[in-house]
């Protein structure tokens, strides 16, 4: 999987990014990707960082499934790793989830999968 997109494999079919653009899921969609994971709350990095919405759109644009699960960076609560773990099970992969750097997705993925 070659591509420009700082994407991370953590699992055959799963990997992770730091905070994507809406611009990146047709190159998502295009790499045979099937669904997206949002993980960062709006407005984290401030009024740059792009809305959920905007991804969301782009997302469902470009024919992924997406989801937006917001979680802090520095703590994700068995409620929120039990919800990322129901959305493994429901979205088909591959899949990617992204966050700022990739490490809060990594997080969730690896507590959700550890239980």
């Amino acid at each position: 999987m070659h591509t420009e997109l700082p994407l991370q494999s953590i699992a055959p079919d799963v990997h992770v990014a730091p905070q994507l653009t809406p611009e990146a899921m047709a190159e998502l969609a295009r790499l045979g990707f099937k669904a997206v994971i949002n993980n960062r709350p709006d407005f984290e990095g401030g009024p740059e960082q792009p809305t959920s919405a905007a991804v969301e759109a782009a997302a469902t644009a470009a024919g992924l499934l997406y989801r937006h699960l917001p979680v802090q960076g520095a703590y994700q609560s068995p409620e929120q790793i039990a919800a990322f773990g129901a959305l493994l099970a429901e979205l088909p992969r591959p899949l990617l989830a992204f966050c700022r750097s990739g490490a809060r997705s990594t997080k969730l993925f690896v507590a959700s999968t550890t239980r």
